[in-house]
């Protein structure tokens, strides 16, 4: 059994999809960032950084126990039950194409820049646009990418997982700067995967 702690941030919500597809059992703790419980002892104990999210097995092998945040790892994992592996094409040249295009999802500067220039106490109109099309303008890979697939590798893997979050999250941004028609339709494909949406769910 997995003890997820968890909170309604975007890594959040890429490792909850990845437990939700791989098929694993676990138990969610929700965390309050705002009211400060990642700060709170008793998860300092669990995890002294105060970082989410965080995983940990019990009744395995301590070598085998995640505590990572890589919704990697936990569809890794899954491969002890094949049938339910959200890691990604099994052939080699899929698998070698799955890395780079993770990357896709995971641009925090860009993410982070875009949140912390919409809700800083001095907001610049400027500022925001300039990080709004930065970030469509690197979504654009992605849409590019899908104009001939159905997902990132052809078949469904953690380059889609981690870049739903970002999708989904930031879809107002995105539908204001408009022109990315094939992220919008796999967008609409992972959203109708009940793991997604599950997964989507557990820290709200």
């Amino acid at each position: 059994m997995i003890d997820f702690y968890t909170a309604g941030t975007a890594n959040g919500h890429r490792a909850a999809i990845a437990l939700e597809e791989s098929g694993l059992a676990y138990r969610a703790h929700k965390l309050n960032l705002q009211a400060g419980d990642q700060r709170k002892p008793e998860y300092l104990k669990i995890n002294p950084a105060g970082a989410i999210p965080r995983s940990s097995t019990t009744k395995v092998p301590a070598a085998s126990r995640s505590r990572s945040p890589n919704p990697a790892r936990s569809c890794s994992t899954s491969r002890r039950s094949r049938e339910n592996s959200c890691e990604g094409p099994r052939a080699p040249r899929g698998r070698a194409a799955v890395a780079p295009l993770r990357l896709l999802g995971r641009r925090g500067w860009q993410r982070n820049a875009l949140q912390l220039s919409m809700v800083a106490p001095e907001k610049s109109a400027p500022n925001v646009e300039f990080f709004e099309k930065r970030l469509v303008n690197a979504l654009r890979a992605a849409d590019a990418r899908l104009a001939d697939r159905e997902y990132l590798a052809d078949e469904i893997s953690v380059a889609d997982l981690a870049l739903y979050p970002v999708v989904a999250t930031r879809k107002p941004v995105i539908e204001k700067h408009g022109g990315l028609p094939n992220l919008a339709k796999w967008a609409e494909r992972m959203a109708a995967r009940p793991g997604v949406a599950k997964g989507m769910q557990v820290s709200v």
